[in-house]
């Protein structure tokens, strides 16, 4: 099968892709390689997944329709994970969102639409979408109206623009709202990996209500099978839409987290404690009894594994820059 994945030289998008490859799939990967954060670690995804025969790439941004149309006739299943991240990035970056959250979004559902092939569509939304007042562990039952981010509200619209696309035009659809993933070759944004640099700099790291935040950190090799878990089995019936969560469904302290850092890096925290902003919900865990029962999934890796193979990865990939780590 020939599968088009967006956000190719992203974090979870390189692991999807990579996977894909190693089962002998065809991957067309599109990414715009944007600099929300170092271009190097992208370029570097994209140098391993160009290496696989199988593998072709289009730099391209995903709310150029017609760029984006051209690069999907011939598949026959996208995954969709390319979007601007970041929580609280939206808050002094609202256009950007609305640009690869919204239009690009459009243009992918316009883009399936159009593929003669296409089987399935599956797509990246967030934890986010939970807003307040959700009850623990999240449920896709639950409501997801009070979102308290723009990032939040752009998945949400994400998601509803899927529901009318499926019903309008039959297109199998899955959505899945991922839960604080992390790993190796991870983002340089995301908490363990900001942290990570800092400790090591001997910088100090801001901590939000002295740590205490709880997160379902979920480790990348878990997210991969979860995803390719539902792009296997796919919706029985045309115009059907599902959403599931893919998390640890496990909420650990971020204060968990920076111990674990600690003993790996073998440097001590310097800690700088402050309130927690607006954005930041206090805990997030996620239910998984729906994926589960469609397919198996039970995450395998827990934080105490996870973040020593990252720091692994951190080292070396330190070495390669020359720097230290």
């Amino acid at each position: 099968m020939t599968f088009l994945v967006t956000g190719a030289a992203g974090f979870i998008g390189y692991h999807v892709a990579q996977t894909l490859l190693a089962r002998g799939e065809t991957v067309v990967g599109v990414d715009n390689v944007n600099s929300y954060y170092d271009v190097r670690l992208k370029r570097a995804r994209l140098a391993r997944l160009s290496a696989a025969r199988l593998f072709s790439f289009h730099e391209i941004d995903i709310a150029d329709h017609d760029a984006l149309r051209n690069a999907s006739v011939d598949v026959d299943v996208i995954i969709h994970l390319a979007a601007q991240a970041g929580v609280r990035h939206s808050i002094d970056n609202p256009f950007a969102y609305a640009s690869s959250n919204l239009t690009g979004h459009l243009s992918i559902l316009e883009a399936a639409r159009h593929a003669p092939r296409l089987t399935h569509l599956v797509y990246a939304s967030s934890s986010s979408v939970y807003g307040a007042g959700s009850a623990l562990p999240y449920s896709e039952a639950a409501r997801a109206d009070r979102p308290q981010s723009l990032y939040a509200a752009t998945k949400r619209a994400d998601e509803m623009m899927s529901v009318a696309y499926s019903h309008l035009y039959g297109l199998r659809q899955t959505g899945l709202r991922f839960f604080t993933v992390y790993g190796p070759w991870g983002r340089p944004d995301m908490a363990y990996f900001s942290f990570a640099e800092a400790m090591m700099a001997g910088r100090p790291i801001t901590l939000y209500e002295g740590g205490r935040l709880k997160r379902d950190f979920t480790f990348i090799e878990d997210i991969v099978a979860g995803v390719l878990g539902v792009v296997d089995l796919p919706p029985k019936n045309e115009s059907e839409h599902r959403l599931f969560n893919i998390g640890n469904n496990r909420a650990e302290t971020v204060l968990d987290l920076v111990a674990i850092l600690e003993a790996e890096l073998g440097r001590k925290a310097i800690i700088v404690d402050t309130p927690r902003p607006a954005a930041d919900p206090v805990e997030t865990c996620a239910d998984l009894d729906a994926l589960t029962a469609l397919t198996g999934f039970e995450p395998k890796v827990t934080l105490n594994q996870g973040v020593p193979r990252f720091v692994a990865w951190y080292r070396d990939w330190c070495a390669q820059r020359g720097l230290t780590g």
